[in-house]
């Protein structure tokens, strides 16, 4: 009886091609070929096509070569049609017919073997499916090893045969067998091993097996191989086994790693090792470590390939101590002097930011590789120590070894990180003179240093460089653009890239939807978000983080929301994008309820939570919460995070707790310059700017590099104080470090020059900013505005217009006082009529105050009282003290008194309401009305604010109240003055006793008029400044009108310029005569 060959039909398309080779027989009988049960139509095929043979004549010349050949074109051809598995049962016995006369029992086999059934399989290695092949009677027996991966039933049927066979072309080869599995893993051509000339070697089968596992990157490619591996009875081979492993892990499918491991007849320590790297490798430590473990249980020993996927796992599961452990493990078995182990100890100690201990494991190997550099790299550069990282590269650079484009791109990460552009440039010509500039990695490195420290230009210069731009290099100049602001670019970025062919990812989208954010595009957003809706994209985390942060920075909060509470699993970063969208919204009750909640529901939190928190704690002036919050960050250890200590700084200074602040930052242990940054700007904004000074003195004592955050905080300090000369000399400082060009700097300087008396030097400040944003015409418009340079305020802003910057509600806030200030009424009331529907803004309760102030300064009290009552929400106390000031100039005093009674309630504690509403009284000549007021005042026990003037001469700041004589040049400063009063009289000077409110005699009231504040600040700067030199003092209050009066006559008996800067705007005195023309 004749073993069965097992060949494999099932498929019309085949049919031609399994006649072809089935005819190849030499036999002169036609007994047949039986194929049972296969389709009637391929039945009938194949015996067309056979007929037609018969016909040719065509003849073979080695018909047991053909029969094989036979059940490879069918493997092959099945597999290359795409026949699904439940075509895959009909499978033919073939029996060849009988053999010619002469060929008897003693002939040998293909193999070499005797042509006996008995005969041993042919050993290679592998575990092949036997393929029998043989003759009738006492003719050739021969059984044949093959490497074909399918076995299917059984089923026949019966076909004639011609006795002239055509010859095949097709060499028996291990190459069908690969093509066929490559064709099952959905390889390339290029992916199969090249073309073999002759019958290959065993081992040359399992390199081509192994080298096509290897080739694939899917996990259906991998489940196909494993699968026909599986059915060739292949899969039990070790080396194939953990190949397969191996693959799985790449395809992302531990678990399938696993179940193939299960499978393992022999799980020696190469199966543990290559499983517990599949878990590393995937994230999934504890598995890894949980594996190693019972790996060690069993007594399987650990080589230097299995420790290193061991100290994986521990960073990756952020088990510290398990890490530990294994360390001693490596030390007592000795691997600690193998490289590739001590390379993964130095990336483990750095990952959990040890990286003195780092360093040194680093420094104990005998011969650090490349590699041993790269990791100690970025590890450095992985906890933002860059200029480390940087002195590494160079101390490595004088040595023998050299970084790999892995090292140099951590270099060109670390410049990016410590935003040394200049250093960045000068490894940039170092790696063009090696020839890496052009290295993929590299190049997206380089896109992202310059992206990120906003030299777009050069950013575009590499990016155009690079040949195919992958997904990373698109992502990394995308991300540059929105980190900068610039996201119109960015979305232009987007269009061309789409033109490219290249299709974003999540990390694109997220970026661009920030773009929308940025660039207030809510409509562009949304329909991003609907198109992710549609593709299913929109649960992705980095996407839904993205959307709930563009909604929030929208001022979309409640859409914000929604979009929080789509997402499946709100992990730490979806909290804390709601929790910072509140923030920046001002919704800072709503952020801290958010924050409850979050760590109700058992989450963790890190520096970004804390620092949203602090910063709604700051605006929210919640003393009591920023204590709490401190407490937590002690607890958690974030207080050596410079983020947070950063953000308590700000909020105890928010929160007027100076002190509170101060010691925090004198706790830190490594202050830099956000630290003193932040500390500087709670002097500031407390109006302590000599301690603002004294901390950035400090900071230059240390040596560290301010920046431009530094900066504008001291202009703002400056400006607090109108500390015009030191405000000078930070200017120097910003020119001599090259800042410059930086707008937040430019910004602070138009600010701070505006603020301090000199409009011209804000002019010139503002002229020199190179990207004039919203912030820089609103500065330089609300400049002009304070000096009661009202038409310049407005041309200004009509250029900003045309310009294509489009105002805020500030920009409209300074026009509208521009034209208050002026005295401009038809104006103010154009703006304000169409501020919504030209600009998109709408009123707030400053742009009603404004113009209610100005309508009321003109004597429209009517009107005022009416844009009162159309107001959309309930009139604050800026509006009622505006109705009380235009009361009193106007001698209104029904409507004086109304205002007074709702400032009573609203600002209990305000003394201005209770001196304007005396001042009224007694400009009507009303005492007893006056008494009264006084009265209520003193029974309120409200103490009156006492007004203060101060100057600033050679850096220094004098103050000086009412009647001061603290000073050490008093006599000469009063004698100033009493030289001024007899010159003043003598021009005609009268003095306004009747603003004097003290029960005195009119000589005394005289006296103590002239003796007001800012009057004895003027006489001081009189004796201590050159001739000519303009005087600039600073009050907290509105300046007096008999000071206002005095100054116009001050200024033409000494020919100086006098400018007088009090709550409400500047007063210029020249020549007789104030800026303000008498409408302050």
């Amino acid at each position: 009886m004749w073993k069965p060959h097992e060949a494999v039909l099932g498929s019309d398309v085949v049919a031609r091609e399994v006649v072809v080779a089935l005819q190849g027989s030499e036999i002169a009988t036609s007994r047949g070929f039986h194929l049972r049960h296969c389709p009637r139509s391929l039945f009938s095929k194949i015996g067309s096509h056979l007929t037609s043979f018969a016909k040719e004549g065509a003849m073979a010349a080695n018909p047991l070569m053909e029969c094989i050949e036979a059940a490879l074109i069918v493997n092959q051809q099945l597999i290359k049609n795409k026949v699904g598995a439940s075509s895959f049962q009909n499978i033919g016995r073939v029996t060849l017919p009988r053999a010619r006369e002469g060929e008897g029992e003693g002939e040998r086999g293909l193999l070499g073997h005797r042509n006996e059934p008995e005969c041993p399989v042919h050993r290679s290695g592998l575990v092949f499916n036997t393929w029998w092949i043989g003759a009738s009677g006492g003719g050739l027996h021969t059984r044949v090893q093959l490497c074909l991966g399918l076995v299917m039933k059984p089923c026949s049927i019966l076909l004639p045969v011609s006795s002239k066979p055509l010859r095949s072309s097709i060499p028996f080869s291990h190459k069908t067998l690969l093509h066929t599995v490559a064709a099952a893993a959905d390889l390339s051509p290029s992916h199969s091993p090249p073309a073999e000339t002759s019958t290959p070697t065993v081992t040359g089968s399992i390199s081509d097996l192994i080298a096509l596992i290897s080739s694939t990157h899917s996990i259906g490619g991998a489940s196909k191989i494993h699968a026909l591996l599986a059915k060739s009875r292949l899969s039990s081979s070790p080396p194939l086994c953990h190949h397969l492993l191996s693959l799985y892990s790449r395809c992302r499918s531990p678990e399938s790693s696993r179940k193939l491991f299960e499978e393992f007849p022999d799980q020696d320590h190469v199966s543990w090792s290559a499983l517990i790297s599949a878990f590393a490798n995937n994230g999934l430590g504890r598995d890894a470590l949980k594996t190693f473990r019972k790996m060690r249980s069993l007594g399987v020993p650990s080589n230097e390939f299995t420790l290193p996927s061991v100290l994986k796992a521990c960073s990756v599961s952020s088990d510290f101590v398990a890490g530990t452990q294994v360390h001693a493990l490596i030390v007592v078995t000795g691997f600690e002097s193998d490289v590739f182990v001590a390379n993964t100890l130095v990336v483990m100690y750095s990952n959990f930011g040890r990286l003195s201990d780092s360093k040194r494991l680093f420094e104990g190997i005998a011969e650090p590789n490349s590699v041993s550099w790269n990791g100690l790299l970025a590890g450095f550069v992985r906890n933002d120590r860059f200029e480390e990282a940087i002195s590494l590269f160079q101390k490595m650079a004088l040595g023998a070894s050299r970084p790999n484009e892995f090292g140099f791109s951590c270099l060109v990460n670390a410049c990016t990180g410590s935003q040394d552009l200049s250093c960045g440039k000068a490894i940039h010509g170092y790696l063009t003179r090696l020839g890496y500039h052009s290295d993929p990695f590299i190049a997206n490195a380089l896109v992202d240093m310059y992206a990120k420290s906003g030299n777009f230009e050069a950013a575009s210069f590499v990016f155009e460089k690079i040949a195919g731009p992958d997904i990373v290099s698109w992502n990394s100049f995308i991300a540059g653009c929105v980190l900068h602001g610039h996201d119109h670019q960015a979305l232009a970025l987007l269009v061309k890239m789409k033109a490219s062919g290249m299709v974003p990812n999540v990390f694109t989208l997220s970026s661009i939807i920030k773009a929308c954010a940025g660039a207030k595009m809510l409509d562009l957003g949304m329909q991003i978000h609907g198109s992710l809706i549609t593709s299913g994209l929109d649960s992705d985390s980095f996407v839904s983080v993205g959307l709930v942060d563009m909604y929030a920075k929208c001022d979309r909060l409640d859409d914000a929301t929604r979009a929080f509470y789509s997402i499946p699993e709100r992990d730490l970063l979806a909290w804390n994008a709601l929790i910072s969208g509140c923030s920046h919204c001002g919704r800072d009750d709503e952020a801290l309820s958010f924050f409850s909640d979050m760590r109700n529901g058992g989450l963790s939190l890190n520096r970004t939570t804390l620092s949203a928190v602090l910063k709604s704690t700051a605006s929210a002036q919640a003393i009591g919460i920023a204590k709490q919050v401190h407490g937590l960050a002690m607890r958690t250890g974030f207080l050596s995070d410079p983020h947070v200590v950063n953000g308590l700084i700000d909020a105890y200074g928010k929160c007027n707790s100076v002190q509170e602040a101060g010691r925090i930052f004198e706790e830190c242990q490594s202050a830099d310059v956000v630290a003193f940054t932040s500390l500087i700007t709670v002097h500031s904004q407390s109006g302590q700017g000599e301690e603002a000074f004294k901390v950035f003195t400090r900071m230059l004592s240390q040596e560290l590099k301010p920046d431009s955050y530094v900066y504008s905080s001291l202009l703002n300090a400056c400006a607090s104080l109108s500390a015009y000369e030191q405000g000078k000399q930070i200017h120097v400082h910003v020119l001599k470090m090259g800042n410059m060009s930086d707008v937040f700097t430019g910004n602070a300087l138009v600010n701070m020059y505006a603020k301090c008396g000199s409009i011209e030097d804000a002019t010139l400040a503002f002229s020199e900013i190179p990207e004039k944003g919203v912030v820089s015409w609103s500065a330089m418009i609300g400049g002009l505005a304070q000096h009661g340079h009202g038409k310049q305020a407005l041309a200004l802003f009509s250029k900003m217009i045309d310009d294509g910057v489009s105002p805020n509600h500030i920009t409209l806030t300074s026009v509208l006082s521009a034209c208050n200030h002026a005295g401009l009424v038809e104006e103010s009331k154009h703006y304000f009529d169409s501020m919504e529907e030209m600009f998109g803004v709408q009123r707030t309760q400053e742009h009603y105050a404004c113009v209610i102030d100005l309508l009321g300064r003109a004597g429209k009290l009517d009107e005022a009282m009416e844009l009162v009552h159309a107001m959309p929400f309930e009139a604050n106390a800026s509006v009622w003290g505006a109705l009380l000031g235009a009361a009193r100039v106007h001698g209104n005093i029904e409507l004086g008194r109304q205002a007074a009674a709702v400032l009573f309630n609203l600002e209990p504690e305000k003394s201005g309401t209770h001196v304007l509403l005396a001042n009224m009284y007694a400009s009507a000549g009303m005492w007893d009305d006056v008494a009264t007021a006084r009265r209520l005042m003193k029974d309120s026990r409200v103490k009156k604010e006492p007004a203060v003037s101060w100057v600033e001469l050679k850096g220094m700041i004098y103050t000086f109240i009412v009647g001061d004589r603290s000073h050490d040049r008093t006599a000469e400063i009063y004698a100033k003055l009493e030289e001024l009063g007899d010159l003043m009289k003598k021009a005609g000077y009268i003095p306004k006793l009747e603003i004097d409110l003290h029960d005195v005699e009119p000589g005394e009231k005289e006296i103590l008029l002239s003796h007001h504040s800012e009057r004895l600040a003027v006489a001081f700067a009189l004796i201590s400044t050159p001739a000519g030199a303009p005087i600039r003092v600073k009050k907290n209050l509105r300046v007096c009108i008999d000071c206002h009066m005095a100054f116009k006559y001050i200024c033409k008996i000494v020919s100086r310029e006098i400018i007088i800067r009090d709550i409400n705007r500047f007063h210029h005195f020249r020549d007789g005569a104030c800026s303000c023309g008498d409408y302050w």
